[in-house]
């Protein structure tokens, strides 16, 4: 089985009758994934306008009834951000005046995510503020792909179906031989991870290592520790996301100064801040494997870099949340 295969009714398993009364839309943050996703579902993706008065404003509107239909938004809060919430935030509104039955949120890469507990005095939840303000505009359900912090979910007092990320990117190793070797290990970059490279390490049959950091100040860490045994093996580190990469190189850098074979990273949400995917191409890392919960633009492709699509698994689950079936039963082969 493909890594693409992985998820999904195809469009020819997709009988059009079940999804009636189901409307998708996309907002300006990621078009192709929303056309990506209706097209694995069969169905057209919904019309709306999206423009900007001449102080920057945004205008929405909907160019079709959506009145007593079960709607679902797809919008990730990547870069730029505020632009990318604040439009999530109106879209909500227009709908849910335009009376939708039921307004999904599907938000493929959560926003903010990071902000999801007080460190210091006087710091805010920016986390549970947006979760607020979705729930606030008229959300009635949200979708997201490996939030940040498991416990996002319970910011909300609508149901949240949270999908992994990991079955894909695992599905892609084992298609490349990587269950059949013996020397390969799942690296968490750090204690919070251990969750999500325990689960792909199980997918692969591989060791766990787990890399104890600390990070004196946001994007920025440094190696304490490296927990298992790595020496003269194939690692295979996993992240939630990649932002400037700065802590999966030092992680790898920490790796193969230390006796590492070679280090692949993986992640589901290439942030890539700045110049990020130039810096991992230069480092000592072998391969970037991601998914396409983010817009990737054409001068951030860079030749180490290999796109996964997430789409099969979005549609899935909306096909599911619409039909009422179990969303839990994607992952049960993984659990």
């Amino acid at each position: 089985m493909s890594s693409q295969a992985v998820f999904g009714k195809t469009q020819s398993d997709s009988n059009g009758s079940h999804l009636e009364g189901m409307k998708l839309f996309a907002g300006s943050a990621h078009v192709e994934l929303g056309q990506r996703v209706a097209s694995a579902l069969g169905i057209e993706l919904g019309r709306m306008m999206n423009s900007q008065f001449a102080d920057g404003e945004i205008r929405i509107m909907v160019e079709e009834s959506a009145r007593g239909n079960d709607i679902f938004i797809l919008q990730p809060t990547c870069a730029p951000t505020n632009d990318n919430c604040m439009e999530l935030f109106i879209m909500l509104d227009a709908f849910r005046r335009a009376s939708a039955r039921n307004i999904t949120v599907v938000m493929p890469y959560y926003g903010y995510a990071r902000q999801d507990k007080k460190v210091k005095p006087r710091e805010p939840i920016t986390a549970r503020l947006v979760a607020d303000i979705i729930e606030m505009c008229g959300a009635t359900r949200v979708v997201a792909i490996d939030l940040h912090a498991e416990q996002i979910q319970g910011f909300f007092t609508i149901p949240v179906d949270h999908l992994y990320g990991f079955p894909i990117l695992g599905q892609y190793f084992v298609d490349r031989g990587y269950r059949e070797m013996d020397d390969v290990v799942v690296v968490s970059p750090d204690v919070a991870g251990v969750g999500r490279a325990s689960s792909l390490a199980k997918m692969i049959g591989a060791g766990l290592v787990v890399i104890n950091k600390r990070r004196p100040r946001p994007n920025v860490t440094e190696v304490v520790e490296i927990v298992g045994e790595f020496e003269g093996k194939r690692c295979i580190m996993i992240d939630d996301m990649i932002d400037t990469g700065g802590s999966i190189i030092n992680g790898a850098n920490a790796l193969i100064d230390r006796g590492a074979s070679e280090v692949r990273v993986c992640c589901s949400h290439p942030v890539f801040s700045k110049d990020a995917t130039h810096r991992l191409q230069a480092s000592c890392i072998s391969e970037i494997v991601t998914l396409d919960t983010i817009p990737i633009s054409p001068e951030m492709l860079v030749p180490k870099l290999t796109v996964l699509p997430s789409a099969p698994l979005l549609a899935d689950a909306i096909r599911r949340i619409h039909c009422n079936e179990s969303v839990s039963e994607l992952f049960g082969d993984y659990k």
